[in-house]
């Protein structure tokens, strides 16, 4: 969560008895596991399955990061976790599953820390949960994941912090690589999928919660230094579906802030916004879901604080509709609202809250924010779903918060504002049913690294050259003339290559025709597409070509890029090669070729693409 800065606490009403609570609704039936269909999580039968979240947090830490983590004065808001889900220690665990569902919640983001993975000190003080006194943290957020999980939640793991601290701010906790080794971080996201790969409805791996910038640098999308987010989330994701759980969904959160937060100085939210140009490109398809986080203190160029850290640039809660739409759009729902792009993902708002007792200006945007999730259909997680209370005093942000005899106040009493937005919020179910199949796009970019999303190509199927290759249910159809880029797609043709791994060719052997006269041409053997090509530097070294489970002998064409882009009209797939020309074949195509020329002034750069006709999808070909 982001820094929370104190909103002055009403006057309390007075005391009243909880009214006996209803039986909580079944969940609705879901089948494991998810993955994505374009903009949408699915279930494994194709039904849409929209993540109507709750973040339970606690195990990642409530400890405020002054005086004793163990004593209650310096956790968080007085609510004290006991490095477990919040709580435990006011009500039994069943309880607190029924009235999840009795908010309308289908599914859980369950925080933890690195420093939880390994944490040896027993948990004690969970008095309404005795049976968890006495485990460690791993073991009791083993309980609660089984629990979770047992009840029929969808369960999301969110590497939160890596010490077990409140988050967030300048706290040590900023990057997935504070106080500890990018290799450390990918081997405790490795244990924690493969912990819980036999429970199917351990659906997500959020891989870190808010980047951000620490004292000295700022985290970055893309410049392949020891900061590069999008280079560690690659890593982590590709890590966690291969050596892991491969039907995880990989949940990556965009940059939640870059800076100084200096009034004169830059500073900027960027969240999604550089998704548009780099986007991740996962080793198995079909399972990247994007996240933001939204809070009205904070802004667009607000870094939520109060005083230190303050500027005159507007909160969220400032903004008008119009303005806060289009800020909400611009750097996160677009991922899901633009079709057929490279980029075109689901986003989780997975996390925005606002308290019970905040001021008009926070209800009116909480309202607006309501309104903006429901309108563009997105997946949503609220924090916190669990809170304390005393005669409804004390932090109230939770949807329900419990006293120390177990009493509770819920967002939908009466006298809660929010009831009205959460009841909208939960009651719009979007798009329903089945989801229909729609063409994936993929983008490559290897300017600082390998951009092999292959796994059944050889880790180093060209020796000391940078290599693209296409994740295996898809093809290669667009090349870069310069800038280490490509396009992959599935269009026309899923799962297009047969078992045989595939292979790299660096000379003419098999070029048929002379298709770029002049050039040197890499052309795949007959029966085979191209999945991938390398280069070192910009100069063309191979290409890498798999054998299709298909005949293919389509007509063939050649696409030019030497003196600018030669891409279908429709901009299917998306600018995959930001300021560089490119070829890219049309969806009824494959890749059959590149070509290149090292004369003077040439370099060897992909001047030219060789297209051929993907057969008609009514001829029957042979099995």
């Amino acid at each position: 969560m982001a820094l929370l800065v104190p909103v002055p606490a009403a006057a309390a009403p007075a005391p009243r008895a909880a009214p006996e609570a209803s039986a909580p609704a079944a969940l609705a039936a879901w089948k494991a596991p998810l993955s994505t269909r374009g903009r949408y999580i699915v279930d494994a039968d194709g039904t849409r399955f929209k993540l109507k979240s709750g973040n339970w947090h606690g195990a990642s830490g409530t400890w405020d990061g002054s005086g004793s983590a163990d004593d209650p004065a310096h956790q968080h808001a007085g609510e004290d976790g006991h490095r477990a889900p919040l709580g435990l220690d006011r009500v039994p665990m069943s309880r607190i599953l029924d009235d999840f569902r009795r908010l309308g919640l289908n599914s859980v983001r369950l925080p933890f820390s690195d420093e939880m993975i390994g944490d040896t000190r027993p948990v004690t003080g969970l008095t309404a949960n005795p049976r968890l006194d006495g485990l460690r943290p791993l073991e009791v957020f083993d309980r609660a994941v089984e629990a979770l999980t047992d009840a029929g939640f969808a369960v999301v793991l969110n590497n939160h912090t890596t010490t077990t601290r409140w988050c967030c701010g300048v706290d040590g906790n900023e990057r997935w690589n504070s106080g500890q080794s990018t290799r450390k971080w990918l081997d405790d996201w490795a244990f924690m999928a493969a912990r819980y790969r036999t429970n199917p409805r351990v659906v997500g791996a959020d891989l870190r919660n808010e980047v951000r910038r620490d004292v000295l640098d700022d985290p970055n999308w893309g410049l392949g230094d020891a900061h590069d987010w999008a280079a560690a989330a690659q890593q982590a994701g590709d890590r966690i579906l291969t050596d892991a759980n491969p039907n995880l969904l990989i949940m990556v959160e965009g940059i939640n802030w870059a800076g100084l937060p200096v009034d004169g100085l830059w500073h900027d939210r960027p969240l999604l916004k550089p998704v548009a140009t780099l986007s991740t490109t996962l080793v198995r398809s079909h399972k990247l879901v994007y996240a933001a986080h939204f809070y009205g203190y904070t802004g667009p160029r607000h870094s939520g604080a109060s005083g230190i850290g303050e500027t005159s640039d507007a909160r969220y809660r400032d903004l008008s509709r119009a303005d806060l739409f289009a800020v909400m759009r611009d750097t996160a729902s677009y991922v899901a609202d633009t079709p057929d792009r490279h980029f075109t993902a689901p986003v989780w708002i997975s996390e925005f809250g606002v308290a019970k007792d905040a001021d008009a200006a926070e209800r009116a945007w909480f309202a607006r924010t309501v309104d903006f999730l429901v309108d563009h259909d997105l997946d949503f997680a609220y924090w916190p779903a669990v809170g304390f209370q005393d005669d409804d005093r004390g932090n109230r942000w939770g949807l329900v918060r419990y006293d120390t005899a177990g009493g509770a106040r819920v967002v939908s009493d009466a006298d809660d504002w929010r009831a009205g937005p959460w009841r909208e919020l939960t009651a719009a179910d979007g798009r329903q049913g089945t989801v229909e199949q729609v063409r994936t796009w993929s983008m490559l970019k290897a300017t600082h690294a390998d951009a092999n999303r292959s796994l059944r190509a050889a880790a180093d199927w060209d020796n000391g050259a940078r290599k693209l290759s296409c994740p295996d249910d898809q093809r290669l159809i667009g090349v870069s003339r310069g800038g280490q880029g490509g396009l992959c797609t599935d269009a026309g043709l899923a799962d297009p290559a047969a078992a045989p791994a595939p292979g790299a060719v660096a000379s003419e052997a098999h070029v048929t025709a002379d298709w770029a006269r002049g050039y040197t041409k890499y052309q795949c053997p007959a029966g085979q597409f191209m999945s991938g090509y390398s280069v070192r530097g910009n100069r063309v070294s191979a290409a890498l070509c798999s054998t299709a489970r298909i005949p293919l002998a389509g007509a063939g064409r050649t696409l030019w890029d030497d003196r600018g882009d030669t891409r279908p009209a429709s901009g299917e797939g998306g600018d995959y090669a930001e300021g560089f020309f490119k070829a890219q074949c049309d969806a009824d195509e494959y890749a059959a070729g590149l070509a290149f020329s090292t004369a003077l002034g040439r370099g060897g750069t992909a001047d030219a693409l060789y297209c051929r006709k993907l057969p008609d999808p009514a001829t029957p070909t042979a099995p």
